[in-house]
């Protein structure tokens, strides 16, 4: 479901008063132009590029199906959270999509990606980007430098092994998640920038990310960067082109499926996360069950076994990753002297990763199982963590007060 909100300037209707007479007409009339749209993948935002992306002014009226849909597709965590517990009590429920794999993970991720393709409109993309390169190109950079940074920190900090090292600083250099442009809107942060931050982080990672892996990662395991290289451009940048492509050449055919592409969208999502997760179930719950089975350990020290054993660190390490890449891209953002909404922004982007890249990526180029399951993991913690966040900064005005002391005094 596409849930169109159009982003312009408040404009506030005083009451009915006496007539008053300007004293100074302009020689020019001021024209208003066209709000072009750029669109969020699983959320079809319509963004304008000429008001305040964190103030909302109108919703365009919709049918109550679509209302239906984008209700659906908005419980993205509660999907993956749900799935999660299903490949802890049954994993065999996933198991012939395991099987599949990777070739299954792979199509599930290009059909995401084909998703994005669809609602985006690349002409509006670069004109954005032409009015807006400095906190673009900021938040791009922050991506690619804090995560994979404190990736690599978080694994020697933990000590953790070799295969779970390499899929954590996978996981940290993979492009910002698209789910990151629902979390800003909801926390009211610079939802046009969020989404050309993730489109352009996107399409960046056909270089940047499997570059990264293999200098920080390389150290762990051989990492082969021209493949990593050629399978994030089939599963990403060549279905975003051809959604994309589709979009302008059936315009009318492309309308037709969009309002149901991102509850589709999250379902894949949904199943790629947990048929990772389920394929590594058994291993992780035996060293759980280990621990909590040592009777003769008090319980601090059994809840220190469990979290010692490979769930534990892995939620553990999933966990110090976003919540590093939440916070310090925040302050990064502050260090910059960006406004409250573009902090907000560039804190959720940098914070939210792609994790189903991340999943494929582990899957198609690394032996062992056990590099997936950060980025398996990631889906359900980060999507967590970040619609706390969300909802936690929309009760707070992220307007300058010194903005609002100006428009008083005029």
């Amino acid at each position: 479901m596409s849930l169109s909100l159009f982003f312009t300037p408040f404009i506030t209707h005083p009451h009915k008063t006496h007539q008053r007479i300007p004293l100074w007409k302009p020689t020019n009339p001021i024209s208003i132009a066209t709000r072009p749209k750029i669109s969020n993948p699983r959320f079809p935002i319509n963004c304008s590029l000429h008001g305040n992306s964190e103030q909302l002014a109108s919703t365009s009226a919709k049918p109550r199906w679509e209302s239906w849909l984008s209700t659906a597709a908005s419980m993205y965590p509660l999907y993956v959270t749900v799935g999660g517990a299903i490949a802890c009590l049954r994993p065999s429920t996933f198991a012939w999509f395991v099987k599949a794999g990777p070739t299954s993970y792979s199509l599930t991720l290009g059909f995401i990606m084909l998703t994005m393709g669809i609602t985006l409109e690349l002409k509006d993309l670069i004109n954005l980007f032409m009015r807006r390169p400095l906190s673009i190109f900021f938040g791009c950079a922050a991506q690619y430098t804090i995560m994979p940074a404190f990736g690599t920190i978080i694994s020697k900090f933990l000590g953790l092994s070799p295969s779970l090292s390499v899929g954590l600083i996978l996981l940290a250099c993979c492009p910002g998640g698209t789910a990151s442009n629902v979390v800003t809107l909801i926390a009211r942060g610079d939802v046009p920038l969020s989404i050309v931050m993730t489109v352009c982080t996107t399409l960046g990672a056909v270089i940047l990310t499997p570059l990264l892996t293999k200098i920080l990662a390389g150290a762990y395991v051989p990492v082969d960067a021209v493949q990593l290289s050629i399978s994030t451009m089939q599963v990403v940048v060549a279905p975003i082109l051809l959604g994309s492509y589709m979009q302008s050449t059936f315009p009318e055919a492309v309308k037709m499926v969009t309002p149901f592409a991102p509850l589709l969208a999250v379902l894949a999502s949904s199943l790629l996360a947990c048929s990772v997760f389920s394929e590594n179930v058994v291993r992780l719950m035996s060293s759980v069950f280990d621990a909590s089975l040592a009777s003769d350990l008090p319980p601090l020290h059994r809840a220190q076994a469990i979290l010692s054993g490979d769930l534990g660190v892995i939620v553990l390490s999933v966990v110090l990753l976003h919540f590093a890449g939440f916070f310090v891209g925040y302050l990064s953002a502050a260090f910059g002297g960006f406004k409250e909404p573009q902090r907000r922004a560039i804190s959720i982007e940098v914070g939210m990763q792609n994790s189903s890249l991340g999943v494929v990526l582990a899957t198609s180029h690394f032996t062992s199982s056990m590099v997936a399951l950060p980025a398996a993991m990631s889906a359900v913690i980060m999507n967590i963590m970040g619609s706390s966040l969300g909802f936690f900064w929309r009760f707070i005005d992220p307007t300058d007060p010194k903005d609002n002391l100006k428009v008083a005094k005029e």
